[in-house]
């Protein structure tokens, strides 16, 4: 899900005569030409960056909206609106850009500093009712203006005129943390735009307008199957925008996503483990990981789940490195904690975050029977169901069937039934507290373990468990004051990490893979672990 991201993620086979992918160009596999041809396997759900928490939306967003910083082809953080790097002062708590020259949006307006003036407080605003509103929390007087105590116009971000546009931190962030969120998140709105629209911003494709590579046509909202991206001819690199039409069809089923590959009617798409399993000497398939972690989390307000022992019991019962290698099988490593490896590096001796932790998370079928004889006691039940909820993807099915399967059989007297949904729907349910064991994943945008240790933070929108665990909320807030130094931080999130583990609100399974099929008739089509979608302005037919 952004949760991707999470971001965040399909059964059913779409009619290929609603693009008529068949007469876009690329059946001739000899001559490669034409429009570019990709699926999705899930809807997204807005074209507004502030309430966008999924990944789908996201894939829609990076090809049509730009920042002031932004990823480069090689998923490196560079320059994008602004015209050259931020000056930051203020004990680093101030970063001041300047935009480059002559931008606009695609219906011509200009691009201005008050368009992403208007866009952090359009996030902030707790009418916007944002679920991603955390990538602006770190902005000065986020809090009071979230809440409504006190007006948007006080949030940390001014114009400076027409091409300078000021942010202000409420305290001193880690710089790699401060251009990550610029480049994958902190995209602007068309104050005008936005103004007229209002709650419906980004509802549909014409209510928007783009700033970035591609205008997005023909999205007619969140069940939409089917659209395009055309190259934004306002756009200030236009030049180096090769393709000058992509079009998209949401592809649930894997099958068919893989047969519209192989036919040459789509020049990209997603596949999942089976394909990979069979597949590992194909040329056109890439993999990589990404820094996308999935967890089974427990619902806090339900008898079972809210449960120490029962939570304890969960965590010892499965054994990661099967689930990653025997059951998903696409590259995908087990989690040995909450952190996933590759994500942060001790600023001393560059080591890993994960990797110095060491292997906290490991199955103990013992601990985990104990525990489970010590719930029954504690509920004076010995028979008892719970439901797992879970998308209906083909790779999530599988995952929680294995859940499933473990579980039933560690735990004698435990029935679990499984829920799967569309993604959207699996959200809805998320935020709602509707479930009450949970498969969700959660994509960090930052090489930071805050990011994912927060998730389980006291307040945090995407704390579905609803518990709070006070040591850690103290050890989190102490390692993010902006007061300490990077090693003193360091120390203070492994503390916490280990917390994360002594409470076992969650169980951390895998570091999640991605798979892509790519016509060897394309190139430009990278992956990245901060950056798992492909940006389509770099792609370019072979010659």
């Amino acid at each position: 899900m952004r949760m991707n991201k999470k971001v965040l993620t399909l059964a059913g086979v779409v009619a290929l005569t609603a693009m008529s992918l068949a007469a876009c160009g690329n059946n001739d596999k000899n001559k490669a030409s034409g429009d570019l041809n990709v699926t999705l396997k899930a809807n997204p759900v807005t074209l507004d960056p502030a309430k966008t928490i999924e990944t789908p939306s996201e894939s829609m967003q990076i090809q049509s909206f730009e920042g002031l910083l932004k990823y480069d082809k090689n998923n490196k953080v560079v320059l994008g609106e602004a015209a050259s790097q931020p000056k930051v002062t203020n004990d680093g708590k101030t970063w001041t850009f300047t935009l480059k020259k002559g931008l606009k949006w695609s219906n011509g307006d200009p691009v201005t500093a008050q368009d992403y003036v208007a866009s952090m407080r359009h996030w902030a605003d707790p009418k916007t009712k944002s679920q991603a509103a955390d990538r602006v929390a770190d902005l000065e007087n986020y809090e009071q203006v979230s809440k409504g105590q006190a007006p948007t116009s006080a949030l940390g971000v001014k114009a400076l005129g027409k091409d300078k546009v000021q942010f202000t931190f409420s305290k001193k962030l880690p710089t790699v943390n401060v251009r990550n969120n610029f480049a994958s998140n902190l995209k602007p709105v068309n104050h005008r735009v936005l103004s007229k629209e209002g709650s419906k911003y980004g509802s549909t494709s014409d209510k928007a307008v783009y700033n970035g590579p591609y205008k997005v046509v023909n999205w007619t909202g969140g069940s939409d199957d089917n659209w395009s991206y055309v190259k934004n001819n306002q756009y200030y690199g236009k030049k180096n925008v090769h393709m000058n039409k992509v079009n998209v069809q949401v592809t649930k089923d894997n099958n068919t996503a893989q047969n519209l590959f192989k036919s040459g009617k789509v020049q990209e798409t997603s596949v999942t483990a089976d394909y990979v399993k069979g597949n590992k000497n194909n040329k056109e398939l890439h993999t990589s990981l990404m820094a996308t972690q999935y967890y089974l989390y427990f619902n806090g307000k339900n008898d079972l789940t809210k449960n120490e022992n029962f939570r304890q019991a969960v965590n010892y019962a499965f054994d990661n490195n099967q689930l990653a290698k025997k059951v998903l099988q696409d590259g995908s490593v087990g989690a040995t904690g909450w952190v996933p490896k590759g994500d942060m590096k001790n600023p001393k001796n560059g080591q890993d975050f994960a990797e110095e932790a060491g292997h906290l998370q490991k199955q103990n079928k013992k601990k985990a029977q104990d525990y489970w004889k010590a719930t029954q006691k504690d509920l004076g039940k010995k028979n008892m169901t719970l439901n797992l909820l879970a998308d209906n993807t083909d790779d999530q099915k599988q995952v929680a069937e294995y859940l499933q399967s473990t579980l039933q059989k560690q735990f004698k007297g435990l029935k679990v039934e499984v829920t799967t949904l569309p993604h959207a729907q699996h959200v809805s349910r998320d935020f709602a507290g509707k479930f009450e064991l949970n498969l969700t994943d959660w994509n960090s945008d930052v090489p930071d373990a805050s990011d994912f240790l927060s998730l389980l933070k006291t307040g945090n929108k995407v704390n579905f468990t609803n518990n709070t665990d006070q040591k850690l909320d103290d050890l989190l807030n102490q390692a993010n004051d902006g007061t300490k130094s990077a090693s003193e931080r360091y120390k203070l999130l492994q503390e916490a990490n280990k917390q994360v583990h002594t409470n076992a609100d969650g169980v951390p399974l895998y570091t999640a893979a991605q798979a892509h099929l790519v016509s060897k008739h394309v190139t430009g089509l990278n992956y990245g672990p901060f950056n798992t979608v492909a940006q389509y302005q770099y792609a370019q037919w072979k010659k």
